[in-house]
């Protein structure tokens, strides 16, 4: 581990949550299992979909069983040290550990749907094998790389634990997130990219639940509430967006230059709508996935983010799907890359529950059907959250 002083100290943060509440305490009295982006009553729907051999989610769980992180014969990676530099270079271990927490919510999901006992030994093989290795990450993307992990970890976690039980070393598990993950995470990072922050978040949220600490659960939220204004603007935000709490970024230039030199802001326009379109997406989907495992605990954060993230995938939906050529104020007349598969849990939330009409994001959703998974953090959300009302 990195050290005592730093984990101490991490701790302390949170433990300052507990001494000084504040307005957005908000973590609920008795949690609710399995609660971590999906939930019983979803995981239901969909079994009982993919039973009834109906589309689109019977695709997306053939896709899924084809897919090596549902393999069966599987043998995990784990690390003491989990060493990742930028666009993980160094990869000590890093596409290991990221792939080896979705295999495991890929085994989980598969257990759930076809309650074979292989797919749940399996999973329950990788967290072991994690939980009894792993002691830091490091490297300058060591937040980030933590981030996505500790995201995928607990959705895993609370199907095996809650749902399917016989875990004799889930004890062992929740103190490798507590211990291993939160210290690196649970403070987020103020100047960062956006999807920096929000995957920590999504992540911190995620290990909350998992670890039933409302502390923790709150401090996420928190900082959740802030970072969406300074990752989305709205109009309503003023003439400039939002900074980021704690960043240092103040003047115009400065958050000019934070926007990746767009200076022309619009309902829906990301912080690194002008990086491109890729890590917007990946901001975008840990928001979507922070709201939706808040829903799932008896909170309603999606009224709070609504109106963001639905400019937000309409603005991007629109110029991803090429029905218009990119104005030359916005990133200059081009973006970079692809939104990539992060639509469907804000699409689901928005437009199946909410009723609200979102044209260019439904097409970009339906053309992407079935989806697969990024390989970092998202995975299989056609199956879990395609018109799933639960």
């Amino acid at each position: 581990m990195r050290g005592k002083s730093a984990l101490l100290a991490a701790l302390s943060a949170v433990s300052l949550v507990v001494a000084v509440p504040s307005r957005s305490s908000a973590a609920p009295t008795t949690f609710t299992h399995p609660g971590v982006l999906v939930s019983k009553p979803q995981l239901d729907f969909v079994r009982d979909k993919v039973n009834a051999s109906a589309q689109p989610w019977r695709g997306a769980y053939d896709r899924m069983m084809a897919h090596p992180f549902s393999s069966l014969s599987r043998v995990p990676k784990p690390r003491a040290v989990v060493e990742c530099g930028s666009y993980s270079n160094p990869n000590h271990g890093c596409t290991d550990e990221r792939e080896d927490a979705l295999a495991a919510y890929t085994l989980s999901l598969a257990w759930y749907i076809t309650r074979d006992n292989r797919y749940a030994t399996k999973a329950i093989e990788i967290m072991d094998a994690w939980s009894a290795t792993i002691r830091d990450h490091t490297n300058s993307n060591a937040p980030l790389q933590t981030a996505w992990a500790g995201s995928s970890w607990p959705r895993a976690a609370e199907i095996i634990k809650h749902v399917h039980g016989n875990w004799p070393n889930s004890g062992r598990f929740a103190t490798m997130l507590r211990d291993v993950y939160l210290p690196e995470i649970v403070n987020g990072r103020a100047a960062t990219n956006g999807n920096w922050e929000l995957s920590m978040m999504e992540a911190t949220l995620g290990i909350s639940v998992f670890l039933e600490d409302r502390a923790v659960y709150d401090k996420a939220v928190s900082i959740f509430r802030t970072r969406m204004p300074a990752f989305v603007y709205l109009a309503s935000d003023g003439s400039l967006p939002k900074a980021p709490p704690g960043s240092g970024i103040d003047t115009r230039a400065e958050i000019i230059s934070y926007w990746h030199d767009q200076s022309t802001f619009v309902n829906g326009l990301s912080q690194e709508t002008c990086r491109d379109f890729t890590h917007t997406g990946y901001g975008l989907a840990a928001a979507a996935h922070i709201a939706e495992t808040a829903r799932h605990q008896g909170q309603d954060l999606w009224a709070e983010v609504r109106e963001r993230l639905r400019h937000a995938y309409g603005l991007h939906a629109k110029y991803q799907l090429g029905a218009e050529p990119v104005p030359s104020w916005l990133c200059g007349g081009s973006f970079k890359q692809a939104l990539g598969p992060t639509t469907e849990v804000a699409f689901n939330a928005l437009n199946t529950r909410l009723g609200i009409a979102m044209t260019n994001t439904q097409t970009l959703t339906e053309r992407q059907r079935p989806t697969g998974t990024d390989r970092l953090f998202t995975g299989w959300e056609t199956l879990t959250h395609a018109s799933n009302p639960a």
